[in-house]
């Protein structure tokens, strides 16, 4: 399908909506209108959601889509992060640990992408389990904020402090995927 026609399809046009949808939520976030950031980040949750479906019910499954759904959603769970450390409402700490995890496995998936050594570099169950608590973790900052409510605050920063510890492991994870894939295909000495 020729690069035009993959920019049209429905699902594409729906990851395109979230990608800009990225800057108004910075702004609503760095505003303080947190409420209006609520409803443009559940508007972009919903649009991922639906990309995947339309991609298959209406068999529109592109190259283009393949590659920029899952830009898509780590340039928006990056761009949360950063913003909400900016504002006060992360701790740094977590956010480094998240960018360190998610540098590391890029530079890795890059080189050995660059090599021929390994082309396919999918999420394994951990690391989407990681994403998917980023993902509830930004959702409860969110609401905390919206809402105001204790119970929010305390599973909040048990979420922050569950990623602190699930990013570094899914980063340790993915290296012992790629080190064991990476040794069962040498050729073996005779």
């Amino acid at each position: 399908m020729p690069l035009l026609n993959q920019f049209r399809a429905a699902p594409n046009l729906l990851t395109l909506m979230r990608l800009f949808i990225i800057p108004f939520l910075i702004i609503e976030i760095l505003d303080a209108n947190y409420t209006a950031a609520f409803a443009l980040f559940i508007l972009a949750g919903v649009s991922d959601a639906l990309d995947g479906l339309l991609a298959r019910w209406l068999s529109q499954k592109t190259t283009l889509g393949l590659y920029m759904d899952p830009i898509a959603d780590k340039l928006l769970l990056s761009t949360l992060f950063v913003v909400f450390t900016h504002v006060g409402l992360m701790p740094r700490y977590v956010t480094v640990l998240v960018f360190s995890r998610d540098l590391g496995i890029l530079l890795i998936a890059t080189l050995l992408f660059a090599t021929g050594t390994l082309r396919d570099f999918r999420p394994s169950l951990f690391g989407k389990l990681n994403t998917f608590m980023q993902i509830i973790a930004l959702l409860s900052v969110l609401c905390q904020k919206v809402f105001a409510w204790h119970h929010l605050a305390t599973m909040r920063d048990g979420l922050l402090q569950i990623i602190a510890v699930m990013a570094p492991l899914s980063a340790a994870q993915y290296a012992w995927i790629v080190i064991r894939r990476m040794n069962s295909q040498q050729p073996t000495v005779v």
